[in-house]
């Protein structure tokens, strides 16, 4: 029988969210007023999971990447994506079943994301009920961006919630890393960024195929 956990963790993107066409969007109208390469919905899901600086040194050319120029396209990004987070953005389908479910068992739960922490409010306070979420945390200069374990340690401290009480549920090999080294339940999701193959490599334990597949570890 399942082990059944008090608490689950989301990541946000790619897991919760299909948010990559307001990111590739944003990231190539800012690249374009510089004249740099633009690039495919698709291979923006292997440029994000980082945070939204991480995202521009990847889009930026090399011989272009001086710190003074990737912070300059960091503001810029950061300014358009803000402004754009929601145009596109939607939750997967099966999601609100998944929430509805787990709150109804009375199941904490929070997202972690590598996010910017105010375009993470922006998104969570437009497409998810109040209610479902007691912690929804992004990037901010008080803890190390994932993959890790501090913001992850905080929310499952905050939650009144140990960790081998936790399942955490992402899409990326950052996600991952940061469940395994935070002492988490690590489960993958099949309809993310990023294949199944790579979450299994990097410790998933479980991969679900749909979201209320989940529902059965609580």
């Amino acid at each position: 029988m399942d082990k059944k956990y008090k608490a689950i963790i989301f990541d946000l993107d790619g897991t919760l969210i299909n948010s990559i066409p307001d990111i590739a969007d944003s990231m190539n109208e800012v690249l374009s007023v510089y004249g740099y390469q633009q690039y495919s919905y698709n291979q923006y899901k292997y440029f994000v999971g980082n945070g939204i600086r991480r995202l521009v040194e990847r889009c930026v050319p090399p011989e272009c990447s001086t710190p003074e120029n990737i912070e300059n396209i960091f503001r810029t990004m950061i300014e358009v994506y803000g402004n754009n987070c929601i145009s596109k953005t939607a939750v997967y389908n099966g999601i609100p079943e998944l929430l509805d479910g787990l709150y109804a068992k009375r199941v904490k739960m929070a997202i972690l994301s590598n996010k910017t922490d105010s375009i993470t409010q922006k998104i969570c306070d437009t497409l998810f009920y109040d209610s479902h979420f007691e912690i929804a945390l992004g990037a901010t200069d008080r803890f190390p961006k994932k993959p890790n374990p501090q913001s992850a340690l905080f929310i499952a401290e905050s939650l009144s919630v140990s960790p081998d009480e936790v399942f955490y549920l992402g899409d990326t090999s950052i996600d991952m890393e940061t469940a395994c080294a935070a002492g988490f339940f690590p489960a993958g999701v099949s309809w993310g960024f990023r294949p199944a193959e790579e979450l299994i490599s990097f410790g998933a334990q479980y991969i679900a195929n749909t979201p209320v597949d989940c529902l059965r570890f609580f």
